[in-house]
């Protein structure tokens, strides 16, 4: 029946139910989970530019939190100096990471593997540094990001942390929409065939050197927008907020949600969020060592266990049982 649905529809019809549920569950939530839902958000985005870039044309960076900090900077910039509507800061934001990806896209066609990781790690310890150092850019404090309030026709109920979260949500599933497009347009296959193989992706007349720039770029613009989000939710840009940690955060999440899934991304936004949750529970009552380390430790350990038990993520496990029961079904 789902397939006498043309796929673009099909994935408008997707879009369009978790919009409806966000919506929903944003009117039925305590404030705190409303702000973990804007933070879903922005971590869904920021793995979505892991999977494009790594999934989708095997390409490794371990910098990606620099880019999504150019795009916070970019954005709070733009909207403090500026005054410019929130909206436009979030494009501001993708042009500005992209501009910044496009340049180390040119350093990755000409790198690749551990070379390419370590030019991007050196960026994510370097961007920190530099911004400490400029005035403009508030030093270590960094600097406020002004969502601004939200509209009174919405009402008194309708607090702050609802109108970041329909922001956050509604700039998310924009991105969804516009990642899978491109994954399943000529590019993403262009991607694809030089992941497998770039000497034949060469001899097939792929340029390799112009796929690996372009996939970077697009891949950054979505770091940026993801650095963007997650600044709307803390009303500020701060160096602190992007640390290398937060790279290799958002890597893990691409692995154990999928590393070659759009749809993955949402399970590991799910997934990093649900740990320290977890951990807090399980440390309950115990020391404050074991409580401020045992997230790494749970994450550390899914991290293991994902690529030991399903080295493809959750989504490709999902899609794997869901081909089973559907074999079953017609036999």
């Amino acid at each position: 029946m789902l397939k006498l649905i043309p796929r673009p529809l099909r994935t408008l019809i997707v879009i369009a139910l978790l919009a409806v549920v966000f919506i929903l569950l944003a009117d039925r939530v305590d404030e705190y989970r409303v702000y973990q839902g804007a933070t879903i958000a922005a971590y869904v985005v920021a793995i979505i530019s892991i999977v494009l870039l790594t999934g989708y044309s095997g390409q490794v960076s371990l910098g990606h939190g620099a880019l999504m900090a150019v795009g916070g900077y970019s954005a709070a910039l733009v909207v403090q100096n500026l005054h410019w509507p929130l909206w436009i800061s979030f494009f501001v934001a993708v042009l500005g990471a992209a501009a910044v990806g496009a340049i180390l896209g040119i350093a990755a066609a000409r790198l690749s593997g551990p070379y390419l990781a370590g030019t991007t790690l050196a960026f994510a310890v370097g961007l920190p540094s530099i911004a400490n150092r400029f005035t403009a850019l508030g030093g270590e404090q960094g600097i406020g990001y002004d969502v601004g309030l939200p509209p009174a026709r919405f009402g008194d109920s309708f607090t702050q942390y609802k109108w970041l979260f329909w922001i956050c949500a509604a700039a998310t599933l924009v991105a969804v929409g516009v990642a899978i497009h491109i994954s399943r347009s000529r590019y993403g296959r262009i991607w694809r065939a030089v992941r497998a193989d770039e000497t034949a992706a060469a001899l097939a007349g792929i340029n390799v050197a112009r796929s690996k720039v372009l996939v970077f770029t697009i891949s950054a613009g979505f770091a940026g927008l993801a650095g963007a989000l997650f600044s709307t939710t803390v009303f500020l840009v701060a160096p602190a907020s992007f640390s290398l940690g937060l790279s290799f955060l958002i890597l893990t999440g691409a692995v154990i949600g999928g590393v070659r899934s759009i749809y993955g991304a949402i399970i590991g936004a799910f997934v990093l969020i649900i740990i320290p949750i977890i951990a807090e529970t399980l440390s309950s009552g115990a020391s404050e060592s074991v409580a401020t380390n045992l997230p790494a430790v749970i994450t550390g350990a899914l991290l293991v266990l994902t690529v030991l038990l399903s080295p493809g993520g959750t989504a490709a496990t999902f899609e794997h049982l869901t081909k089973a029961i559907r074999g079953k079904v017609r036999h």
